[in-house]
């Protein structure tokens, strides 16, 4: 049995999903993607998913925490702009804003935040571009730009689980990885959905005594609302 402990009057990710009893989180270096994705903010323990209609999502056993970001009120932010939208919001932080970019589908181009905004960088201009790309890019778009890796034993934080599928696909993020000193690795994952909702932290459906800590191994990944193979593992370039 694992020893989990979930600090419920925490506020940050790394803070309220302590590492299980033998594990150590893996250390993100300081303005690295993995160290923002582990400091997300979250909402108070119990919360409820909001759509972006502001209907209430149930939680039969699917989220552990709701991450404390806006998703504005359109039917836009659904699980690839989940992914999208965590990755731009990193890069804005830093304002590393030339590497923003993200293909379209419709020509597998990239359209990038600086040509956009005309250098205009303020918050509301940047949130105008990510609606734009949240209609014209999906899980196609956004799994073609990624590169594999090969195999489960290899991930990082800020990996992606991404399967392109007719009519639909999906893709959750890892947002946090501890190791034991044997070298297995856990992680913490997280998506968004349709309709657009906000980003949650996932429970672990296979595993409840780890819950919400994941053991990634070759084969099938089951999540809450999709099944992945372990193929579909994916990093930003």
């Amino acid at each position: 049995m694992y020893n989990i402990v979930i600090e419920t009057d925490k506020d940050a990710l790394r803070a309220r999903f302590k590492p299980p009893a033998g594990y150590k989180r893996i250390h993100q270096p300081a303005n690295s993607f993995g160290r923002y994705l582990q400091n997300l903010p979250l909402k108070a323990e119990g919360s409820f998913v909001s759509y972006y209609d502001g209907r209430l999502k149930s939680n039969p056993g699917i989220y552990a925490g709701v991450v404390e970001l806006p998703i504005g009120n359109k039917n836009l932010h659904q699980c690839a702009d989940a992914v999208m939208r965590l990755r731009a919001e990193y890069l804005f932080k830093e304002q590393r804003y030339s590497d923003i970019h993200f293909n379209f589908l419709s020509d597998g181009k990239p359209r990038y935040y600086e040509s956009f905004v005309n250098g205009d960088h303020g918050y509301p201009a940047f949130w105008k571009y990510m609606e734009h790309i949240f209609e014209f890019a999906n899980t196609t778009s956004l799994a073609n730009e990624l590169v594999p890796v090969s195999k489960p034993s290899l991930v990082k934080t800020g990996d992606v689980l991404i399967e392109k599928k007719s009519p639909y696909g999906h893709a959750v993020i890892i947002v946090d990885i501890v190791i034991h000193s044997s070298g297995k690795k856990l992680v913490l994952l997280a998506q968004s959905y349709m309709p657009a909702q906000e980003i949650q932290i996932l429970t672990n459906p296979n595993n409840s005594s780890l819950s919400p800590w994941y053991e990634l191994k070759n084969g099938q990944i089951e999540t809450p609302e999709w099944s992945f193979k372990s193929e579909h593992l994916r990093r930003f370039r």
